[in-house]
């Protein structure tokens, strides 16, 4: 009987060992980049790699180069943007023609996309099958610009929705997807409303816009109008879109000679960069150029909880900066290192 009872008690023993220890398993580790900010870096034009630097929320840990770090590979030239998907970032390499996809916590890759694409710019996901990216195609010909579309479930572009020249920023909303169309190497003066596989609407607002956010039911639209170097200047402007109706509410000029850039909202306040200060407008009083409460000139702009995020690229050949300013009192309160050209500002939460 012994013979018997003492493999059974061995094996009573093991599976009170093994519950156990499963009770007093750590919690699971936080991935390496959750809840931080994530900074895309050009890097040098037509030579050299793009990068990502990483801030963490509480502005403790900053690390450089994280795609390169954890998958030993470089992005290429040059990281546009990128966009998230679920827990996936998809990042935007421009001159190299592709899309890296990477684990947006630990950024470890998972995919690319290699096929189907010119010249893209930025990523929008709708729900989660589909993902939608602007591509210039040839940025010399007016009239082969379309937005990919992407099955989320193979990473594959399902199909190509042809659009007006320059598509840009691109912004996922309700089930619809705005494009900005700045222009390219040109200048475009519409918003694409995307519904599906087609262009649902085509809304005119003003010259060049480059930047587009929504409050409520409404999406405000920056046009930084047509510059001097044009030969037929326009005024920058903020161009009010009732999104239910995708019509104009009102459009707000600025002075012929102001072209503003980087239009970005905290609660009902809408910040834009404008001839080296940043301005603040109330969205529901619009008074141009409204207030301004800080001095720079500014690459990448994002308000968020009361602070403001912009980056400065420097001169455009070294590695730039973010900067952090508190908007309660407008001032900088933190100055990080970045990659060269930081041109994006992602909040990976």
């Amino acid at each position: 009987m012994k013979n018997y009872l003492l493999p059974i008690a061995f094996l009573a023993s093991f599976i009170i060992s093994c519950s156990s220890d499963d009770d007093n398993k750590p919690a699971p580790v936080p991935a390496d980049y959750e809840k931080g900010i994530l900074i895309t870096n050009e890097g040098p034009f037509n030579n050299g790699s793009g990068t990502i630097t990483y801030v963490s929320d509480d502005f403790a840990t900053v690390e450089q180069k994280i795609y390169r770090r954890v998958n030993g590979s470089d992005l290429g030239n040059i990281v546009q943007s990128l966009g998230f998907a679920s827990d996936d970032a998809y990042i935007v390499v421009s001159n190299s023609q592709k899309i890296m996809i990477a684990n947006r916590y630990t950024f470890e890759k998972k995919d690319s996309i290699v096929t189907g694409l010119q010249n893209p710019r930025y990523f929008a996901a709708n729900g989660l099958t589909k993902g939608y990216i602007t591509d210039w195609g040839d940025p010399n010909d007016n009239t082969d610009d379309y937005v990919a579309v992407v099955d989320l479930r193979t990473n594959t572009i399902s199909s190509s929705i042809p659009v007006s020249f320059g598509p840009e920023k691109i912004l996922s909303h309700d089930g619809k997807i705005f494009v900005a169309h700045q222009g390219a190497y040109g200048h475009n003066n519409v918003v694409s409303v995307i519904s599906g596989a087609s262009v649902s609407n085509t809304i005119t607002v003003g010259d060049a816009p480059n930047s587009m956010v929504v409050i409520g039911n409404f999406l405000y639209v920056m046009g930084g109008g047509k510059p001097d170097y044009s030969g037929n200047e326009t005024a920058g402007s903020i161009t009010k879109v009732d999104i239910s109706t995708n019509q104009v509410v009102e459009t707000f000029n600025l002075g012929t000679t102001d072209h503003p850039t980087n239009l970005t909202v905290d609660g009902e306040n809408l910040f834009y960069n404008l001839n080296g200060k940043v301005y603040k407008v109330n969205s529901n009083a619009i008074n141009l150029p409204g207030s301004p409460i800080i001095d720079g000139f500014f690459y990448a702009m994002e308000a968020r909880n009361g602070l403001l995020y912009a980056t400065d690229a420097g001169d455009f050949a070294s590695r730039g900066k973010l900067l952090v300013f508190d908007l309660s009192n407008n001032q900088q309160i933190q100055d990080f290192q970045a990659g060269i050209v930081p041109g994006g500002i992602y909040f990976n939460n």
